[in-house]
């Protein structure tokens, strides 16, 4: 896609993987994602997309403030639900992705030589 002259959102790319859903620290379920990301002038990069997960999990979280993906890959993304309602016995809902930070993957560890 050609960037144009004062274009106010630009497509930077999408991601897709798994990870594990959390609430306030504490693990809910394994999830995978499949997210877009924009570029928006003037607020910077946006990324949405769907999460899938366990029916009974995304029941039990839905609309819920305090989730986070820790993805498989160390980040941890910070997601807000952008649908009002979930429809019935349904694995999927749409997010927003309201932040994102690296973390040290478990496992890791740094070895002096």
């Amino acid at each position: 896609m050609a960037k144009h002259e004062g274009a106010l959102m630009r497509y930077l790319g999408g991601s897709s993987g798994s990870g594990v859903l959390q609430r306030n620290g504490e693990q809910i379920a394994r999830a995978s994602y499949d997210f877009e990301s924009y570029s928006k002038k003037p607020t910077g990069v946006a990324s949405s997309g769907e999460i899938r997960l366990s029916v009974a999990a995304l029941e039990n979280v839905f609309g819920c403030d305090g989730l986070q993906l820790l993805t498989d890959d160390g980040r941890l993304l910070d997601l807000k639900f952008s649908d009002r309602k979930l429809l019935p016995d349904s694995g999927a809902a749409h997010v927003d992705v309201t932040g994102e930070s690296r973390v040290k993957p478990a496992g890791l560890h740094h070895q002096a030589a």
